[in-house]
């Protein structure tokens, strides 16, 4: 038997005061385009904003509908429009940020399982890691060099031999 182990590091910052003055403005974008979310179920409002490699910036905010929980999460939304409107365009920088009635929005978040699959296939597609900064409202931020670290061992086409 052989035993192996999966970690990763990311950074830490106690708020969005600390950032680059980039990085600052997509999480303060982010923390806007929750404003934008379909979430009248949930009550849960999420906003993602994208920096490509062209300069381009997109966004996408979570949207519901009645047949809960079936629905599309922000960054599966920032995808998707990334994809159509600039296909094979990497993405530089994903800033991540939520606000709802029922939790007090001060802490870091990360994107569920599906969207971290969706992220994987995208770097994957494009060979270009795409850096994360997760946030709530107000509190600490979370900096990630590459949306890959969160779904270690993951599952791809090279599995199903594409």
């Amino acid at each position: 038997m052989t035993r192996k182990a999966f970690h990763f590091d990311y950074d830490v910052y106690q708020s969005l005061d600390e950032l680059t003055e980039e990085d600052a403005w997509l999480l303060a974008e982010a923390r806007e385009v929750t404003l934008h979310a379909y979430a009248p179920y949930s009550n849960f409002f999420v906003g993602a904003v994208a920096k490509l490699a062209n300069g381009e910036i997109l966004a996408g905010s979570n949207q519901e509908n009645a047949s809960f929980p079936v629905g599309l999460c922000a960054e599966r939304v920032l995808l998707a429009s990334v994809s159509s409107l600039f296909p094979k365009i990497p993405i530089d920088t994903i800033a991540l940020s939520y606000r709802s009635s029922q939790v007090e929005s001060n802490h870091p978040i990360t994107p569920c399982g599906i969207c971290r699959q969706s992220l994987q296939e995208y770097e994957d597609r494009v060979k270009h890691p795409i850096r994360l900064i997760l946030g709530g409202m107000e509190g600490p931020v979370y900096i990630i060099s590459s949306a890959s670290m969160l779904l270690p061992l993951s599952f791809s086409g090279g599995d199903m031999g594409t």
